[in-house]
């Protein structure tokens, strides 16, 4: 299965979280995460893709944005714009579609869960280069940040560690740079101040990644 060096793929997995592109995913014929049960969020401006999908597929998304719909599976877990291994609506997917990628449990040890199997089966063969130091340092540190997560999510406000292992990894790729350092060892807070220090620096980091400047360029 193609390699690719780790910080690379983490600066690419930030990009397309943050402003909303399409990353770059080697998947191959590989449609599992469209058979995974998974729950698919559309946002209210997505109106291309709503327009694209029978509105018996879609049900409101309760306590999400204001017209944010779901998009929903089939009693299988299969989507059902999944038709004889093709996604029959794949130019106007879904935005989290379209950003999707399941490397995100392998660079964050998160398990899919043990009712997604095929996912963890892919999760398994996905593989990293570290031709740098950065490399091995930013993994680790986006290790120590799902770890830190996992184990203390009574130091944050409720809801802020999600139930979804998805959502899980995906925060704690944006929220790894505290956990950055020559002294960070994995899922420890050794020099790294009290757990509720680290704590506020996590929710910190979590608001200035998710707060996007109108000045700032996807390119930077």
């Amino acid at each position: 299965m193609k390699t690719i060096g780790f910080s690379d793929w983490l600066k690419g997995m930030r990009k397309a979280m943050r402003f909303g592109e399409e990353a770059v995913v080697p998947c191959g014929d590989c449609n599992v995460c469209c058979m995974a049960s998974y729950l698919v969020y559309i946002g209210p401006n997505e109106g291309n893709v709503l327009a694209a999908i029978p509105s018996s597929f879609l049900f409101p998304a309760a306590d999400l944005a204001e017209g944010a719909l779901l998009l929903m599976h089939d009693g299988n877990g299969t989507c059902p714009l999944l038709i004889k291994g093709n996604c029959s609506a794949y130019r106007n997917r879904p935005r989290n579609c379209r950003s999707y990628d399941c490397r995100v449990f392998a660079a964050t040890g998160i398990s899919p869960g043990g009712d997604r199997p095929l996912v963890s089966e892919r999760v398994d063969g996905w593989e990293f280069d570290y031709p740098f130091q950065t490399d091995h340092d930013e993994h680790k540190a986006v290790k120590s940040a799902a770890c830190f997560l996992l184990e203390n999510a009574d130091c944050f406000p409720e809801g802020f560690v999600p139930r979804a292992a998805l959502l899980q990894a995906i925060l704690a790729i944006k929220v790894y740079k505290p956990f950055l350092g020559p002294s960070n060892t994995f899922c420890s807070t050794e020099h790294m101040g009290s757990k509720y220090n680290l704590s506020q620096a996590i929710i910190s980091e979590e608001r200035n990644f998710s707060t996007v400047p109108s000045s700032e360029s996807a390119n930077q």
